[in-house]
């Protein structure tokens, strides 16, 4: 049997696709024009402030003696691991588990990977299709079949390879067009991404501060049972020699179990805040996590960025998401529009049939084709024209959605701004009402040394000082998680920062070569 080289093959292939190739290449100058809007970012809201007010955008908190003020610098960078700013290295260190644990920021890169993959498939259709094909077939002829009984039958086979080239003309660019709303897509899911990111870190920020709160006021509470325990059995031996009636006895019975009662839910609260901090590091509830939190360990940042608002929809992961699909919306316009017009195809096919599978691609067996196909929609009862005017209204509806989007951004920003100033004057408020607690119970203390006021007394002061400072603990922890609250609604500073998706991929990597 003949052998065919691929040199062979490749010369007998060149000699009649040159002409092929060079119409494709000819016919693709053409295909400059893509029918639709081009999109063009929405312009940023004409404002120079968040809040009304002489004081916006300038805010400086006053300070107290269990804070000190926070200043506003307009127009400074957010840090990448903002975080970092209140000086916890187990909170850094938790934040980066959830990062590399959270089954949902797993999910959102696997989304992210499939759109980038969906992106660079449909790419393809730029390009001809290029397929290779090879068949064998064994035959039997009998004479009847041309109308001669008497010509006996034939038996050979038929043996045929060849290679099929299809190119759809994007005259229209129809193609470009779905293209571009696929990377619109990836574009979004990229933002979704960093959104997940953002809502993990400050989740885990405010959780922490939350459970910092939940320890102090358990503490507190803790101290203000020891303190009516002590003071029921100072007026029960009272209530034995005659000197308290069984009344008092009952009522400061009552007071410390309503007092107690209020332990269970600090103590729930604080069982559920540990379970969601493991939960966000992406470990089961089951799971000891070693990192525990106490105001005492936070600190309050001084300054804060904040970012100028014509830069606030350019930052925020959320708007940038919603603009992604605002573009792909305008890019499946002109999609709808280009299958108006007509639709280009060539088709060729190049190769060899011979009865011997030696004698393939020898002079005599070659086969070709060469065709073009104009597909021109002329009626489809209306459905190409309303499938068009549905995506305007697709756009229109899109485009709605990103300006809610803006104005819930300017809102996060705007109710931040007014948190921070408020809480430091609710804390400088409670700093007052501690320190005329603390100072109440000093000179109490100073009574009961000199016998001036009964045991009884300097129990209500301790009492009264601890119930003033769980109003404290509120105050501070409230202030921090505003604080993280606003650099969650200033975007994250995500741009500062390796790209999410890199690092993660980098991290997936690093295990699987473990």
């Amino acid at each position: 049997m003949k052998k065919v080289s691929l040199l062979q093959f490749s010369s007998f292939l060149n000699s009649r696709t040159t002409a092929i190739v060079c119409t494709i290449a000819i016919t693709t100058l053409f295909s400059g024009c893509a029918l639709g809007p081009d999109f063009t970012r929405p312009a940023s809201p004409d404002t120079k402030s968040y809040t009304t007010g002489k004081q916006s955008n300038r805010i400086t908190t006053t300070s107290s003696e269990s804070g000190a003020a926070q200043t506003l610098a307009l127009g400074k960078e957010i840090q990448g691991q903002w975080w970092t700013l209140f000086r916890s290295p187990p909170l850094t260190k938790l934040i980066e588990q959830a990062m590399k644990h959270s089954p949902d920021l797993q999910a959102a890169l696997s989304a992210l990977t499939e759109a980038q993959e969906n992106t660079s498939a449909k790419q393809g259709s730029l390009f001809p299709a290029l397929d290779a094909t090879a068949s064998a077939t064994r035959q039997k002829v009998s004479g009847a079949q041309f109308g001669n009984p008497e010509g006996g039958d034939s038996v050979f086979t038929t043996s045929t390879a060849s290679v099929k080239v299809a190119y759809t003309l994007d005259v229209f660019g129809a193609i470009r067009r779905q293209i571009e709303g696929f990377e619109a897509q990836a574009e979004y899911q990229r933002f979704q991404l960093e959104g997940a990111f953002l809502t993990l870190a400050s989740n885990v920020v405010t959780t922490a501060v939350q459970e910092a709160s939940l320890r102090a006021q358990i503490d507190a509470t803790q101290e203000i049972i020891k303190a009516q325990t002590r003071q029921l059995d100072l007026v029960k031996q009272q209530f034995e020699l005659g000197g308290a009636s069984k009344i008092d006895v009952l009522a400061l019975q009552s007071t410390l179990e309503q007092t107690r009662t209020t332990l269970p839910p600090l103590q729930q609260q604080l069982a559920q805040n540990r379970h969601r901090l493991t939960v966000l590091a992406g470990e089961l509830p089951s799971t000891v996590l070693v990192a525990q939190f106490k105001l005492s360990d936070l600190h309050l940042p001084e300054e804060l960025p904040l970012s100028l608002p014509s830069k606030l929809v350019q930052q925020r992961p959320d708007v940038r998401a919603q603009e992604a699909l605002l573009h792909a919306a305008s890019a499946q316009i002109g999609v709808a529009t280009a299958r108006l017009f007509p639709d280009f195809t060539i088709n060729a096919n190049v190769g060899s049939i011979a009865t011997r599978l030696g004698d393939l691609f020898v002079p005599g067996s070659a086969i070709w084709s060469f065709g073009g196909n104009l597909l021109q929609p002329v009626f489809h009862g209306g459905e190409l024209i309303h499938k068009r005017r549905a995506a305007l209204a697709a756009y229109e509806q899109a485009a709605a959605q990103y300006r809610s989007t803006v104005l819930q951004a300017f809102q996060n920003v705007a109710d931040t701004l007014s948190a921070l100033e408020l809480d430091a004057v609710e804390l400088k408020t409670q700093d007052a009402a501690v320190r005329a607690a603390l100072d109440s119970l000093e000179l109490t203390r100073l009574q009961y040394q000199i016998g001036a006021v009964s045991y009884l007394a300097l129990l209500n002061s301790e009492r009264d000082y601890q119930q003033v400072r769980i109003g404290q603990i509120e105050a501070q922890a409230t202030r921090y998680a505003d604080t993280a609250a606003l650099f969650q609604a200033l975007g994250g500073g995500w741009w500062n920062r390796t790209n999410l998706s890199t690092a993660l991929l980098t991290e997936q990597k690093n295990k699987q070569n473990q």
